[in-house]
């Protein structure tokens, strides 16, 4: 599994070969990127809190204690620094109100995610991703496009599981708006 290849990698840097670092970079960059770039919207400010995510993930391995993997782990740093950044340029923000759907399920109300099969489905996926506010393309990206769990969000973003489910929700929702808004534009070019 991934998470004792990682642990292996872990396990070397903490040994003093911190050029096994290296591997655990390569392997999350992208993902760190992409997260970074859906709070921030700005690709230098990605960059840079990807760069310092994982700077402080080398600075604090030794506190990565193994109860979560390790990508959950980095992934929380990545959120963090990357509000933190937004905060530093933002005065105000606003919170979108919470109360829980009892009866959602995940991946019910918007099943074309679980399928995509070609690369242009997936254009028109991350095109519509790109449209949406910055948290609910997070969410969708962490739960759709990593393949994160309902608890690894919660730990990633601190929000509670009934929150996320009902942000989830509502970005699928908007998600579907898009997407049918880009696919309308789309016929209409073909046509």
């Amino acid at each position: 599994m991934d998470n004792n290849s990682d642990q292996k990698y872990i396990d070397r840097v903490l040994q003093g070969d911190t050029n096994a670092f290296a591997y655990l970079i390569n392997k999350y960059k992208d993902m760190s990127y992409t997260l970074a770039i859906k709070i921030v919207k700005s690709h230098e400010d990605a960059e840079e809190v990807a760069q310092d995510s994982f700077l402080k993930a080398y600075e604090k391995l030794n506190t990565f204690k193994g109860n979560a993997k390790f990508s959950t782990w980095l992934y929380t740093i990545v959120y963090r620094n990357a509000i933190s950044k937004i905060r530093k340029k933002k005065v105000t923000t606003s919170d979108i109100d919470d109360y829980v759907i009892d009866n959602h399920h995940e991946g019910a109300d918007f099943p074309q995610l679980e399928s995509l099969k070609n690369e242009e489905q997936q254009k028109y996926v991350r095109e519509a991703v790109n449209m949406l506010p910055e948290k609910d393309a997070l969410l969708i990206t962490l739960f759709y496009m990593n393949d994160n769990s309902i608890e690894e969000i919660e730990e990633i973003t601190g929000l509670s599981q009934s929150n996320i489910k009902v942000k989830l929700f509502r970005a699928r929702k908007k998600l579907n708006q898009s997407l049918s808004g880009l696919l309308k534009e789309e016929l209409k070019t073909i046509l």
